[in-house]
């Protein structure tokens, strides 16, 4: 009911939505509802954006508010769901990955910083670490090797590195 208040009363095309979307966010999160920012409702809304102007306007016209509390929560109900399912798969992937790790301490220091951030750089690794350069380089090739990383940059100075199989799952829609 707050966003299409906003929506009404801030009707703008530029940034609006997003702004509407984020005081859903921070409400849950101020009611306790939410521990941390995690509901993105922007991919739902974007993928039903005909629907979404069309019960926004259907309440603003009409007051036709049923409607559109069902899309809304439709919305967190997918959009949550997802989130449960990428969780799921990014813990299976750190729990794999420790796994085969367990013999490299290095690498497996390494890994849980691939979940914060899926790029990774030789001097990000040795920050990561406290280690040297050669250290991390070392901790890198490793993860190449088990084909953890994958080196993206093409170069042989600066190279960058990505977790590919993060990043996918990031990406993916599960629904």
């Amino acid at each position: 009911m707050m966003h299409v208040q906003f929506e009404t009363i801030h009707p703008f095309l530029d940034g609006n939505g997003r702004v509407g979307r984020l005081l859903i966010t921070f409400f849950l999160m101020q009611r306790g509802r939410l521990s941390e920012p995690l509901l993105y409702l922007s991919a739902f809304i974007d993928a039903h954006k005909g629907d979404y102007y069309d019960l926004l306007q259907r309440v603003r016209t009409h007051g036709d508010w049923v409607p559109w509390i069902r899309f809304f929560l439709q919305g967190v109900t997918e959009t949550a769901t997802e989130a449960g399912q990428q969780s799921k798969e990014l813990h299976r992937l750190r729990e794999q990955y420790r796994n085969q790790l367990r013999d490299k301490p290095n690498a497996l220091g390494l890994i849980d910083e691939l979940f914060v951030n899926p790029y990774m750089t030789i001097g990000r690794g040795a920050k990561v670490l406290n280690k040297t350069h050669p250290t991390a380089k070392a901790a890198i090739s490793v993860l190449e090797e088990r084909k953890i990383l994958k080196e993206i940059s093409g170069r042989q100075w600066g190279r960058f590195y990505v977790c590919a199989p993060v990043l996918n799952a990031l990406e993916k829609p599960f629904s």
